[in-house]
């Protein structure tokens, strides 16, 4: 939350290169070769040049075959791989790579004519395709990888240059792949299902068919189908895909939906809801007991836990010498004066500087057990999760199911994602808001401390405007979360964020175009969201600092809605 790692900085850069996409190019022609040498690296990095030593191989995660590349970021050096590829001149090549890691590029240099790139911030395999033409004279081209300053490590594989035959050798085109088997339904919910296949050797994605239509490309093997009706029946097939073709469909599996529960859990948390972060620290903002957080606030999300020396247990210890003198016996006793006024409290996990990690059945039941010890300590009606630095989806889902199974449901649950971890539903986060949507309260996702990102219609937005907030807010409400599940995160005031805050004007309008579809800007929704949860802000105590302006007038807004 504050001062949180944010892209804001890349901005202009980000935006810049995503107007530049110029989308998939069409079928190679029969005669058009892969002319890059070693491009799934299952030869180590054999005709690469990775800077300063910036590059390896890894055997996972790859997207195919047995190795992929792994290149990391250090200092002023954005591990920039890359290879010089015969080409012929005058001639139209696709260059194409699967990459996955926050702010991931690909590019073609010296082609005489118009150098190319683009780039992801996907954090699950995603391919990326520009072409470029080559001039008069030019034999030779420069491909190349690139992670970007500050950011943690990227992978790539399957590398290609698809042309005509530039003279240099290459790597051998792929036969389209064989028909996937295995496939089952995972999982469901009242209006999704969950299906999971086996991998096919030489794949590079998946097409999902849902009554014998595409409704899905994925590159993993797995996929939510969201968005069907509650206790229906549905039939699915999947086929395996490369840059040679598709294969035949699977045999056809049937995944029923539930009976309809509308949101998940939360007991009796209002059906517009505001959500504060209060903090158990002293960062300039003002010092606050839970007492003294402003009326407005229907959940209080305790920021934050600790990691302990036990995989993926956390304690709690309040601040009370950074707090004035606060006792754990006055923290206790403020928070059931706050529940029998009616109010959730609840501890959250994570933070800027958070580093709890979930990822195996031992740490998932180690999380649920001291999160749930926590709650029988201090009082916490639930959890709110805001892990920064990564989640597994399958893990951390079986550790809120488990803690769910302990604590009722009237359990809280909420989570404060980053907005590029909402770009998808293939993103953890955004999984493992699907997975457990039966026992979800709701996503505050902080459209704040961003750079550019895309809204549901394909096209980009900038932080510090209604649009941002309602156009990426569709992506959750289209991609299968109730809309009593979906809430607006922003700072309190200009202290509480690097960069985002909006007056709460723009937050009430916000909320009016996606409950009413009035006050909206250039994006207006399909259709309203009347049931829409409400929003969050960081924090109490920074809203408290200009005197709850924040709190004043969005608690009233959302309350009316």
């Amino acid at each position: 939350m504050p001062g949180r790692r944010w892209a804001g900085a890349l901005a202009a850069a980000v935006t810049a290169s995503v107007l530049s996409l110029t989308g998939l190019a069409g079928q190679a022609q029969a005669a058009d070769i892969n002319n890059v040498k070693n491009g799934g690296y299952e030869s180590g990095l054999s005709n690469w040049t990775c800077s300063a030593g910036s590059g390896t191989t890894v055997s996972s995660p790859v997207h195919s075959g047995s190795a992929a590349l792994k290149a990391t970021p250090a200092g002023q050096d954005f591990a920039q791989c890359s290879q010089s590829v015969a080409v012929k001149p005058n001639s139209t090549y696709t260059l194409s790579a699967w990459v996955q890691g926050a702010y991931t590029y690909i590019g073609a240099s010296g082609t005489g004519t118009t150098d190319v790139s683009t780039w992801t911030p996907n954090t699950t395999w995603t391919q990326l395709s520009t072409t470029f033409t080559t001039g008069a004279s030019t034999t030779s081209v420069t491909v190349w990888t690139h992670g970007w300053y500050g950011q943690p490590a990227y992978f790539a594989d399957d590398v290609s240059v698809f042309g005509p035959d530039g003279g240099g050798g290459g790597d051998p085109a792929p036969t389209v792949p064989a028909t996937p088997a295995g496939l089952a339904v995972s999982s469901t919910t009242s209006s999704s299902v969950s299906l999971a296949w086996n991998a096919v050797s030489g794949a590079t994605g998946y097409n999902v068919y849902q009554g014998g239509s595409k409704v899905q490309a994925v590159t993993g093997s797995s996929a939510t189908v969201s968005g069907l009706t509650a206790s229906t029946a549905y039939s699915f097939q999947v086929s395996a895909t490369n840059s040679a073709g598709e294969s035949a469909k699977s045999s056809a599996v049937t995944g029923t939906t539930t009976a309809s529960g509308g949101g998940g859990g939360g007991g009796t948390v209002p059906a517009h809801a505001v959500t504060g972060y209060w903090q158990n620290f002293n960062n300039g903002a003002t010092v606050q007991k839970i007492s003294a957080v402003q009326s407005q606030y229907d959940i209080i999300a305790v920021a934050f836990a600790d990691a302990t020396s036990t995989p993926g247990a956390v304690s709690f210890t309040l601040d009370s010498a950074g707090l004035g003198g606060y006792t754990v016996d006055q923290f206790k006793a403020d928070i059931k004066a706050k529940q029998a006024a009616g109010k959730k409290v609840i501890i959250s996990i994570g933070g800027q500087n958070g580093t709890i990690s979930v990822s195996d059945s031992t740490s998932a039941t180690n999380f649920a057990n001291s999160v749930y010890s926590l709650m029988q300590t201090y009082g916490f009606d639930g959890v709110d999760i805001d892990l920064e630095n990564g989640l597994n989806a399958t893990y951390m889902s079986q550790a809120l199911r488990s803690l769910s199974a302990k604590a009722g449901s009237s359990l809280v649950i909420t989570m404060a994602p980053q907005t590029i971890d909402m770009q998808s539903t293939s993103n953890s986060y955004f999984q493992t808001a699907l997975n457990i949507k039966d026992i979800l309260t709701v996503v505050n996702m902080q459209y704040y401390n961003s750079g550019s990102m895309l809204g549901c219609d394909g096209k980009v937005y900038s932080q510090g405007s209604v649009d941002f907030l309602t156009a990426l807010a569709c992506i959750q409400l289209q991609g299968g979360l109730d809309p009593s599940q979906v809430g607006l995160g922003l700072p309190a005031s200009t202290s509480g964020a690097g960069s985002g805050y909006v007056s709460p004007t723009i937050v009430n309008n916000a909320l009016d175009c996606l409950t009413k579809l009035t006050n909206c800007g250039s994006f207006k929704p399909s259709k309203a969201y009347p049931a829409l949860r409400g929003a969050m802000t960081w924090s109490t105590n920074w809203d408290a600092s200009a005197g709850n302006a924040w709190s004043n007038a969005v608690g009233p807004h959302v309350h009316s809605l």
